[in-house]
């Protein structure tokens, strides 16, 4: 099934939220609409407003704030990846250029600084402390996620558990700040909100995961990146870690050099390794048994349409090859 086909039954609340993203991307500055029209005409999958969209629309929400929420969680996103692309220094990302690559990296750190006080303004506007709270502390442990990512650069020790630690800061905390947002939206108490930020969560790890893997076996024209970025980067993943814990010694010591050396120069040393050792089966395992957390946590929701897509998805993060 398509992203279209899944996204079929907020195919109006999409339409909605591209209006508001398009509508609050405007400024009189000229550099900032064109990098930022940039990075958002990418497209992506918009999987984070998605998930709210669904939650709150699974809980029988029929306001508006749904859309500006789902806009503000797309602009956290879109700055991170800004922000990403220059600390990566990536020059490629869903097929095309990144906006470092194509306008400098002085003015995508800058357009992902509007972008990050752009959703702070729209956030205001919703006035509702639980909402502010909620995406203030995201994007402020998102920031440390990325320090924390920073900081595993070339470092072949990492464990198992301090590289999730990294996922579930960088990357799974928005997909958890936008479930627990839909809850909030749909008027669940503390302990349904919990629960739902508990399906972003696990959703967001099981995505992360499948990318760990699709970044050594995947096909660079469908995922829109090259094969080995991380690597190249020194970025230590869990198909990676698990090699230096379970393959031979001279797997291991293949592996802990191309992290700590970077580049592609030991590539197809590394993807023979992984390959041999069953690393991409491991992490995908591991994927499966967060997409199944994610699943079991929908039982608050009741049956209806949307809850259908929300299943769908999670079982749509570990079988996708893009």
């Amino acid at each position: 099934m398509s992203l279209d086909q899944l996204y079929a039954p907020i195919a109006s609340d999409m339409e909605a939220v591209n209006r508001v993203i398009r509508a609050r991307l405007h400024s009189d500055i000229v550099l900032i609409r064109q990098v930022a029209e940039y990075i958002i005409g990418a497209g992506g999958k918009r999987l984070r407003p998605v998930l709210l969209l669904l939650v709150a629309r699974a809980l029988g929400y029929e306001g508006k704030s749904h859309h500006e929420l789902a806009a503000v969680v797309e602009f956290i996103h879109t700055a991170t990846l800004l922000h990403d692309d220059v600390v990566d220094e990536s020059s490629l990302r869903r097929g095309r250029s990144t906006a470092n690559a194509m306008f400098g990296n002085a003015a995508a750190v800058l357009v992902g600084d509007f972008l990050y006080s752009r959703s702070f303004q729209m956030m205001v506007e919703v006035d509702d402390m639980r909402v502010q709270r909620v995406l203030a502390d995201a994007t402020n442990v998102i920031a440390e996620g990325e320090v924390l990512q920073l900081l595993n650069i070339h470092n072949a020790d990492v464990s198992v558990d301090q590289y999730l630690q990294v996922i579930n800061f960088k990357t799974a905390k928005l997909f958890e700040a936008a479930a627990r947002l839909g809850a909030i939206l749909g008027g669940l108490d503390e302990t349904g909100q919990a629960q739902l930020a508990a399906f972003g969560r696990h959703i967001g790890t099981a995505f992360q995961l499948i990318d760990d893997v699709l970044d050594y076996s995947g096909d660079e024209e469908a995922t829109g990146k090259h094969l080995g970025d991380d690597l190249a980067e020194g970025k230590p993943t869990l198909p990676l870690i698990h090699v230096m814990q379970h393959g031979s010694a001279e797997q291991s010591a293949c592996v802990r050099q191309a992290i700590e050396q970077g580049g592609r120069d030991e590539f197809a040393a590394v993807i023979a390794a992984v390959r041999a050792t069953g690393a991409l089966e491991v992490t995908r395992s591991h994927a499966e048994r967060e997409a199944k957390l994610a699943k079991d946590a929908l039982s608050i929701l009741p049956a209806s349409q949307f809850k259908e897509t929300l299943l769908e998805l999670s079982s749509f993060a570990v079988t996708r090859d893009f």
